[in-house]
């Protein structure tokens, strides 16, 4: 693989949340980018691991391929929304009934780039492999600015919907003359000798 060939993630910020049974099925019929052999799904207590294996076999076993990571929580989900339920009246029940939920694994894919995507061998292809995660995802965002042929590129997923991004420069702080906003603690006639 050339570092010519090569695209980055140069931003990447997400709040991804699916159900994690959702996940694997996704990861089982995905088709991966080109230069992705395959996803290794891993769990380590709380914390799922998503890793590419490289379809070029050059690639040493010990070179770290890029990665996802989530963490995995419990939720609650109600067959029925409670407080829908306590907002309607029931003049005749005299007993509430319990509402139908079970308890469900979420895989929690958020951060930023650090947190969510480490490695940088294979990035920009598991890169895509999170894009089509969040598609697939009905709740959270995923924003990201990456660089693909020279050209920046900027990706907004919401709620499993791609949405319209643009890439915006602004002009960050500046160092205005150092040392003429702060103290000049030589001269100050407060600080006796």
């Amino acid at each position: 693989m050339s570092t010519e060939e090569s695209r980055h993630v140069y931003r990447l910020h997400s709040t991804l949340e699916l159900p994690l049974e959702d996940l694997r099925e996704h990861i089982d019929e995905a088709s991966y980018p080109e230069g992705i052999d395959d996803v290794e799904l891993t769990r380590r207590n709380n914390t799922l691991i998503l890793k590419a294996v490289a379809e070029d076999q050059s690639v040493s076993k010990y070179t770290p391929t890029a990665q996802l990571k989530a963490s995995v929580t419990e939720n609650r989900v109600y067959e029925e929304d409670p407080d829908e339920r306590r907002q309607s009246f029931s003049w005749d029940e005299e007993e509430e009934e319990e509402i139908e939920s079970e308890l469900v694994e979420f895989a929690a894919f958020k951060g930023d780039r650090e947190t969510v995507l480490q490695n940088s061998l294979l990035q920009y292809e598991m890169f895509l492999v999170l894009c089509t995660i969040a598609e697939a995802a009905e709740k959270g965002t995923l924003t990201a600015i990456s660089e693909h042929g020279g050209t920046l590129e900027a990706t907004r997923i919401v709620d499993g919907e791609p949405r319209p991004a643009d890439i915006e420069v602004v002009e960050g702080p500046r160092d205005h003359g150092s040392g003429d906003g702060g103290v000049n603690w030589r001269d100050n006639k407060f600080i006796s000798d």
